[in-house]
């Protein structure tokens, strides 16, 4: 049975806005540790209890998963700013660091001086649906 310090292997489909997301089909299953964090706490709260062969759908909100969308993750920054700005497109992704820290940021927009960035989690503010299969505990 998950609990707090159990190391789990699960297969799982996350679903978003009715269109998968991500898999580990074809990948083999994600292993973690329980209760150390290394999972969004929404999956990881209806995971404790469960046994291998379980089977389970679990929606995530927001709030437990990469959380609500916030406007001052979004940034205009200027074009001069960005190497390569004139290759960019919207919904390209774009890498940035700051102090030692790296951020990945969508294109928004792009005017004639700045570019619009967005600094949140792309799958932040979604509710996310998990098919989940418990495979290993250990």
């Amino acid at each position: 049975m998950i609990k707090e310090g159990s190391k789990v292997k699960f297969d799982y489909t996350l679903t978003v806005d009715g269109k998968t997301a991500d898999t580990s089909a074809g990948r083999g299953p994600l292993e973690y540790v329980h209760g150390a964090g290394h999972i969004i706490p929404g999956l990881e709260e209806e995971l404790t209890g469960m046994k291998v062969g379980d089977k389970k759908t679990v929606k995530v909100s927001p709030e437990k998963g990469y959380g609500k969308v916030l406007p001052e993750a979004i940034r205009r920054v200027p074009k001069e700013a960005i190497a390569g700005a004139e290759h960019l497109k919207v919904g390209d992704m774009v890498g940035a660091s700051n102090a030692g820290h790296t951020f990945r940021a969508v294109v928004k927009e792009i005017t004639d001086k700045e570019v619009v960035l967005d600094f949140n989690h792309p799958l932040a503010g979604k509710e996310l649906t998990f098919d989940v299969e418990i495979k290993e505990i250990n």
